[in-house]
């Protein structure tokens, strides 16, 4: 029988300053949704975003936490944070992710017409709107009982989510 998860990952986002993982979570044994603040020690605009990312999901402390987070999605924070201590816009950090993972790094993009680079984003598109959880998902929770930092604290913080409004 498949063991039930004690705890199911609803968001997760990353925070600047400073830097840690930010999971919000839903803990089922006390049906009480929760925020856990997971702090990035040693990670430098040289680290490896991969090798960060396993060692967070199998992180003892954080293993049963991260169960229901991606791989993918923690190497992707990773390399928004990455991005961030290159100074980066979050924007450029977010582009240049989505590029290396979808595209052949040897490519010359510039080589490449409208239509191979519209094709390209549609692949990058259909990805993410696979991952991403709809609003009238039933697991969509709008009322998350969390203690949220002030406003400003909050700017700091990129989610895994993309607004419909252009950055």
């Amino acid at each position: 029988a498949r063991s039930t998860m004690t705890f199911s990952a609803q968001k997760c986002g990353i925070c600047f300053q400073p830097p840690s993982i930010i999971l919000i979570y839903r803990d089922n044994s006390q049906d009480k949704t929760r925020q856990r603040i997971m702090p990035i020690r040693n990670f430098s605009k040289f680290s490896d975003c991969s090798r960060a990312a396993e060692q967070l999901k199998n992180n003892p402390r954080h293993k049963a936490y991260l169960e229901g987070v991606s791989l993918r999605q923690l190497q992707k924070l990773y390399s928004l944070l990455r991005g961030h201590l290159e100074g980066w816009s979050l924007a450029e950090s977010l582009e240049k992710f989505r590029q290396e993972e979808t595209i052949d790094p040897e490519e010359d993009m510039n080589k490449l017409d409208d239509k191979e680079l519209a094709k390209r984003k549609s692949i990058m598109d259909e990805l993410f709107e696979r991952n991403r959880k709809k609003k009238d998902d039933p697991d969509f929770v709008y009322n998350v009982e969390v203690e949220f930092p002030s406003d400003e604290k909050l700017e700091s913080c990129a989610w895994d989510m993309e607004s419909d409004e252009e950055i």
